[in-house]
């Protein structure tokens, strides 16, 4: 047992081999944010034709807030896009666009309550006060998600050829005051010259063509990683890379696994949940990460 105090054995830790020393290090150094919030929201990763193959949500900012409510109800509630959302009237955390989620505790489905009821009926009605509402912004379902990995992937495209300079890696941040969208692209595309004459450009999974006189390159593109997070969460450019490195090792060479398709692979899961939670803890990845 003394000897064992010193060594540096390698031991398996939540699907990384690390030293019994690093792993030590670690526990002393990696520190939860304040109140334990997480700073990286999601991952996405994006296929080369525009589809959608993976995403994750680590973690959702709860901004939901809930109300009890006599009748007549102090906002103006409108159906939009099969939701209840707050058309008019803000007041205690509701702000205009966030939908009704649920209904006297019970969560409500689209536009109708737990027991199949119209919403706007519902609550229409003085004999169900005083109701309790919940609202806050609304979840994305898969549809919409799969829709707008489907867009971010068409205007990547497009910023890489509105770019002056030739060969532009494309969008690779968009920042906003809540969050910072991070992407990275795998070099797995092909460049080749355009041919002069040529003025047609088209784009994977859009309907529109653009138009340009004397395009000089084309390039394909590769695979999209790409992470939401917390504007003031450093070190996402490694924590890419790493997503990559994890996807090149528990999803590309998994012999069950078919190249362009979703992602089903429960150790690309778990290496993947550890990256986020260390980047979250520790900030950027240190060297030979």
């Amino acid at each position: 047992m003394s000897a064992e105090k010193g060594s540096t054995r390698r031991e398996a830790w939540g699907g990384l081999v690390l030293s019994r020393s690093f792993r030590g290090t670690a526990r002393r150094h990696f520190r939860v944010r304040p109140g334990g919030v997480m700073a990286i929201f999601s991952v996405y990763v994006v296929n080369k034709a525009g589809g959608l193959i993976y995403q994750l949500d680590h973690y959702a900012p709860r901004a939901d807030t809930e109300k009890t409510f006599s009748f007549p109800l102090d906002l103006v509630l409108r159906p939009h896009d099969e939701r209840v959302v707050v058309a008019f009237g803000q007041r205690d955390g509701i702000r205009v666009g966030h939908a009704v989620l649920a209904i006297n505790g019970a969560e409500v489905n689209g536009r109708f309550t737990a027991d199949g009821k119209d919403v706007l009926e519902f609550l229409g009605n003085p004999a169900n006060y005083p109701v309790s509402i919940r609202f806050g912004r609304h979840r994305l379902s898969s549809n919409e998600k799969l829709m707008l990995a489907s867009m971010f992937h068409s205007l990547f495209a497009i910023g890489s050829q509105l770019s002056p300079e030739v060969g532009s890696s494309g969008i690779e941040m968009l920042e906003t005051d809540t969050f910072k969208l991070h992407c990275f692209q795998t070099l797995t595309g092909t460049v080749w010259p355009q041919a002069p004459g040529t003025a047609l450009l088209c784009f994977a999974r859009t309907i529109r063509e653009l138009c340009f006189p004397h395009p000089p390159v084309i390039m394909a593109p590769g695979i999209k990683f790409v992470v939401l997070a917390d504007p003031r969460q450093a070190g996402i450019d490694s924590l890419l890379r790493k997503i990559y490195e994890i996807y090149s090792d528990f999803a590309l060479k998994n012999p069950f696994y078919s190249l362009e398709m979703p992602i089903r692979c429960e150790l690309f899961d778990q290496n993947l949940k550890l990256a986020l939670e260390v980047a979250e803890k520790a900030g950027p990845f240190g060297p030979g990460s």
